[in-house]
């Protein structure tokens, strides 16, 4: 039996008995407790290969085996519960391009900027900058990919603005700082890396970075900014 086989095999055990013992149990026939008439002692000897009805396989085989696939079912259920886009039926471009980012932030990998223009409850023309990797840790995005709300820019992102009341405000999130008195616009400086993103649209977004414009029937407009970090580990 070759090593992919052997690993298959064991897979088969580990999942079909809760214990190792449970296996050790499946081994011993009625014959062998007649005559031992001791179920530890029957164990023992199954274990050390000299009685069982099947293939012999280590304890710490086993443990080891059925620790590793506790992990990855964990895992699997932690990442389930951790994207907020899985499984939902995304009609909308925007939020196809949000669920295709969403672990990618999450994890640190890419740093996505989102820009929306569109129109407030009251009516009022809004636009804003969102720094979707921190909007993604402070709040629950379900709303917004089960097409219960619309992702609107605030006055806590990093930038924001009425259009009708003429509000303009900026901050500085975890990843980005706002450089507003930039002559040539606005620009925001990744934290991690220390390069710039520039989201004039006339410009070059910046090093390791992509402007990425999302036809969208939910916005005025929505335009996506992608940045990786370059910064060595």
């Amino acid at each position: 039996m070759d090593q992919e086989e052997g690993l298959k095999a064991l897979d088969n055990i580990v999942t079909q008995f809760n214990t190792y013992e449970d296996f050790l149990d499946s081994q011993i026939t009625t014959v062998d407790l007649y005559y031992l008439e001791d179920e530890t002692l029957a164990r023992q000897l199954v274990e050390l290969g000299y009685r069982g009805t099947g293939e012999r396989v280590k304890r710490e085989d086993f443990e080891a085996r059925k620790a590793a696939i506790e992990i990855s079912r964990l895992a699997e259920r932690a990442q389930q519960k951790t994207l907020t886009s899985a499984g939902k039926d995304l009609q909308d471009n925007f939020l196809m391009a949000l669920a295709m980012r969403e672990e990618d932030n999450r994890n640190g990998k890419l740093s996505s900027v989102i820009f929306i223009r569109d129109r407030n409850s009251y009516g009022q023309e809004i636009s804003g900058y969102i720094d979707y990797a921190h909007r993604l840790k402070t709040e629950d995005f379900e709303v917004y990919f089960s097409g219960k709300k619309r992702l609107l820019p605030r006055t806590t992102d990093i930038s924001f603005y009425n259009w009708d009341a003429d509000i303009a405000v900026c901050n500085s999130s975890p990843n980005y700082q706002v450089i507003a008195d930039n002559p040539d616009g606005l620009l925001f400086r990744y934290k991690r890396d220390r390069k710039l993103l520039n989201v004039d649209p006339k410009a070059q977004p910046g090093d390791n970075s992509t402007r990425i414009p999302i036809p969208t029937e939910l916005y005025i407009q929505a335009v996506i900014f992608d940045h990786i970090s370059r910064r060595k580990t």
